[in-house]
């Protein structure tokens, strides 16, 4: 397999950024003419139809009988539950601090491997969860002021826990299946559960002004396919701790493409929050590479002990 060349990785990276960047702007858009399920479903009728011609033209492996219930828990997780509180919570939240919120789903994964896996947390990570879940509350004070918070814009936080969940189950079955085969068949399978917001769709595509149609057209292709299969290409050239730390862009140019295209003002203290939230989550990552290091230096420390008796002698 040849190696891509540096600026065609971060090309491909930047793009991905500016995919999912777009995602709260085009959500943001589309609510004006459709519901938070509606919104949701049609934009994953455009990706499924567009996942569909890739995997035709590509081609995909086919699931095992046995792997059918679980793929359709990470469509539930990953697509139904994902998008349908992400939809319904940025219709309280402004779409620079939905994009920050989003980011927050490395804090949950935390949680899930504490109560769900029964995994041992250390108190490195138990402080970056207090940390990020501070930050969380100044986006959130910042968007909206503390007496205007509505309760119901922290579903954009549930978006974030499916997402944490989707991901753990996603690692047990990365091995055997592609990327593109394991986001088409998410996509498909999270799509058939959107089929219940199905009813009034084709009369509101009919009501809805062009640029709002047009905005979702853009959202079910570039952040809802497109996307996922740029990052699918990376993740083969790239170590996943390495690729990760772009995603910490996302909110940044998620604020200026809100303040440009939207015409959103970006409180302060939302982009305060949005650097505890994200410095909470880059020191999550980074302590799993101090400990892949640490281990390397133990194992050499013998043979520099070695080397020392030897020039000391």
């Amino acid at each position: 397999m040849n190696t891509p060349s540096p600026l065609k990785l971060t090309l491909v990276i930047a793009a991905v950024i500016l995919c999912w960047a777009y995602s709260p702007i085009g959500v943001h858009m589309g609510l004006h003419s459709y519901s938070p399920g509606q919104l949701a479903l049609l934009r994953f009728l455009i990706a499924s139809v567009f996942m569909a011609g890739v995997a035709w033209v590509v081609g995909i492996g086919r699931p095992h009988v046995r792997d059918l219930p679980w793929l359709l828990v990470l469509g539930f997780f990953g697509v139904f539950l994902h998008h349908i509180s992400l939809n319904h919570g940025q219709q309280w939240v402004t779409a620079a601090a939905s994009s920050v919120l989003a980011q927050s789903a490395p804090l949950f994964s935390v949680l899930i491997a504490f109560f769900c896996l029964k995994e041992r947390v250390s108190i490195w990570r138990w402080g970056c969860v207090l940390l990020g879940l501070a930050g969380v509350l100044v986006v959130i004070w910042g968007d909206q002021g503390v007496g205007d918070i509505d309760p119901r814009g922290l579903l954009i936080l549930l978006a974030a826990c499916s997402w944490s969940v989707y991901f753990a189950i996603q690692r047990h079955y990365a091995h055997r299946y592609s990327p593109l085969t394991m986001a088409c068949y998410m996509v498909w399978s999270g799509t058939l559960m959107l089929c219940v917001n199905l009813p009034g769709l084709p009369a509101a595509i009919l009501q809805a002004p062009l640029p709002e149609n047009f905005a979702v057209l853009v959202l079910g292709i570039f952040p809802s396919a497109l996307a996922y299969l740029a990052w699918g290409y990376v993740l083969k050239h790239v170590e996943v701790s390495r690729a990760s730390v772009a995603m910490y862009l996302i909110p940044p140019v998620a604020m200026v493409m809100a303040a440009t295209l939207l015409g959103e003002h970006v409180a302060l203290q939302v982009i305060l929050g949005a650097v505890i939230v994200l410095a909470s989550v880059a020191a999550i990552s980074l302590e799993g590479r101090w400990r892949s290091i640490v281990p390397a230096d133990r194992a050499q420390k013998p043979s520099v002990r070695r080397i020392e008796q030897a020039s000391s002698d």
